[in-house]
């Protein structure tokens, strides 16, 4: 029968010292300095250490130190290309990390099973950054024209407050002018002078309007 120690199947561990086993890492995605994304699934062949039993990590902590190392080799690579050309160049570098270290196992050998090429994540990576700046500059855009047209409202208020100060300016003139005339200090003759003078403004103004709308016309 098969004694169990601290959590490990003794007789298993024994027969896995005989006869190594075969550990398969799930797909793991890594991505070469070119942004061309590289999936890898490897098998990793062990052998129980059989003085590492108690204590040692199991095979999860295998298969997460070899993903890390697999995606590591992966990302120092100059492109995808060459990690598909030299697969093995995997194999090897991440077999030398002594990546069995405080494990109930010893790593023989990892091989590649299988090798894939994924998305292009650079690619996409500068598509979304192009989307983001995009935004930010149609944002900053809008603010540019909400503050034009605030700009723009409040000059046409501004407008209309001078013309409001100008209207109630005229409306004092005949009241000025009548006070002027009743200390005596505007004659009868220069009040109707101005009368002429603002009499030939306004006929002036009106003609240069009607020349102004005719060439208009033309």
């Amino acid at each position: 029968a098969a004694i169990d120690l601290a959590g490990r199947n003794v007789l298993e561990a024994v027969q896995v010292s005989v006869n190594p086993k075969v550990i398969e890492t799930p797909n793991i995605s890594a991505v070469a300095k070119n942004g061309i994304e590289v999936i890898v699934k490897a098998r990793v062949t062990v052998r129980a250490n059989i003085e590492r039993l108690v204590g040692g990590a199991g095979e999860e902590t295998i298969i997460a130190r070899v993903g890390e190392g697999i995606v590591t080799t992966v990302g120092s690579s100059s492109s995808h290309d060459e990690v598909l050309e030299n697969p093995d160049s995997i194999s090897r570098t991440v077999l030398e990390k002594g990546l069995d270290s405080g494990t109930a196992f010893e790593i023989l050998s990892i091989d590649i099973a299988d090798i894939d090429i994924g998305r292009n994540i650079g690619a996409k990576l500068q598509t979304d950054q192009a989307e983001a700046d995009k935004k930010i500059a149609e944002a900053k855009a809008e603010e540019r024209r909400a503050m034009a047209v605030a700009r723009e409202q409040e000059m046409r208020a501004e407008t209309q407050a001078m013309r409001a100060r100008v209207v109630e300016s005229e409306a004092e003139v005949p009241l000025a002018m009548a006070q002027a005339l009743k200390e005596g200090k505007l004659g009868v003759m220069d009040y109707y002078n101005m009368r002429n003078v603002l009499a030939d403004t306004d006929m002036r103004s009106s003609i240069s309007k009607i020349v102004e709308d005719d060439k208009d016309k033309n």
